[in-house]
């Protein structure tokens, strides 16, 4: 009788549709100081922005993959954005490419380097590609994507609630132009509901400088890809404090990114409650990494696991971040202040 009892029920729950999502879910895999961050939509279509390195031993596909089919129950990336073609953001599609099939692909235009990876790209995407201006929208269901930087140019005006910006431009300063294609990266905005996501990809600090002076051109967000992984190329005060996010998630490696001027720029920030890592930083000033609970990984490179850092957001603008080693969680509210 329990064994009928017990079908029974598989059987009725069986013929239950399953509950259909509801929030934006926001995926940091460890890829060691490259960058893989996988947006699932309510709509259930991904975007992936970075593949990640190249490797002989496909760990950074693999990880990608695991992500997406275990944890996010993919069975195809619907849309991969690569913002640069340097081979920490790039150099994992090829392996990727055998494991999941991949819709669309887009980015900032041809690369200003030439380079294996840009050639093996090219291949990959052929049919498929589109390139990004500044303005545009990636057809994401579910939430809206605007490009905010591509190919070395930026938004025409302001969006998100921005505007004039003089008064933190006055004493801005600017850096070496950079000739490579970090300062080529496509940026975009990400709007759910009451939340806003801004990632940059590797843009470079005179990159940065040209959203924020003297207009303020993103507006107000909530959630912070640290540009470039922490490096001190990126990460320009005047975008920082521009943007005053509440909450910043650098994918930076052990002894990539995570330097000690970047997180002295994002404590300083007004608004700023958490910043969270996917490794320790091993060049960063004592003190200056977050507390272990908002760290994915702790040890170095060779005793990597790869835990990453999971964002669900609500559109409400409730979101709560969860970090994959420690089940850590903690739950912010989006403020929506714009300038």
């Amino acid at each position: 009788m329990l064994r009928f009892f017990t079908l029974a029920g598989f059987v009725l729950c069986s013929l239950v549709p399953a509950a259909a999502a509801t929030t934006v879910d926001i995926y940091y895999i460890d890829v060691e100081g490259g960058a893989a961050t996988l947006i699932v939509t309510p709509a259930g279509e991904s975007l992936l922005a970075d593949t990640g390195n190249p490797r002989e031993d496909d760990r950074d596909a693999r990880r990608i993959f695991e992500v997406a089919t275990r944890q996010a129950g993919l069975k195809k990336i619907d849309y991969v954005l690569i913002t640069h073609f340097h081979g920490d953001h790039v150099g994992g599609l090829q392996s990727l490419s055998k494991m999941l099939p991949i819709g669309k692909f887009f980015d900032h235009g041809d690369s200003v380097e030439k380079s294996a990876a840009w050639t093996a790209y090219q291949t990959l995407s052929a049919g498929k590609r589109t390139s990004l201006r500044p303005g545009d929208r990636i057809p994401l269901k579910g939430v809206e994507v605007q490009v905010v930087a591509a190919h070395g140019e930026k938004l025409a005006r302001p969006i998100n609630g921005g505007g004039p910006n003089a008064e933190l431009c006055q004493d801005a300063r600017r850096k070496q132009p950079d000739p490579t294609d970090n300062a080529q990266s496509a940026g975009f905005l990400l709007t759910f509901g009451k939340f806003q996501f801004l990632d940059l990809g590797d843009l470079t600090w005179n990159k940065e400088h040209e959203l924020a002076c003297p207009q303020n051109l993103v507006g107000v967000v909530d959630l912070y890809q640290v540009t470039h992984h922490g490096l001190d190329q990126s990460s320009a005060p005047q975008l920082v404090r521009a943007i005053r996010p509440q909450v910043a998630i650098m994918n930076n490696g052990p002894r990539k990114g995570g330097a000690t001027e970047v997180f002295e720029t994002l404590r300083n920030s007004p608004g700023l409650q958490d910043v969270w890592q996917i490794h320790f930083s091993e060049v960063a000033a004592k003190g200056q990494n977050s507390e272990e609970s908002l760290i994915a990984n702790l040890t170095p490179a060779a005793e990597c696991q790869g835990h990453g850092v999971k964002v669900s957001v609500e559109k409400s603008g409730k979101y709560t971040v969860t970090n994959s080693r420690n089940g850590f969680s903690k739950t912010y509210m989006a403020t929506k202040p714009r300038p």
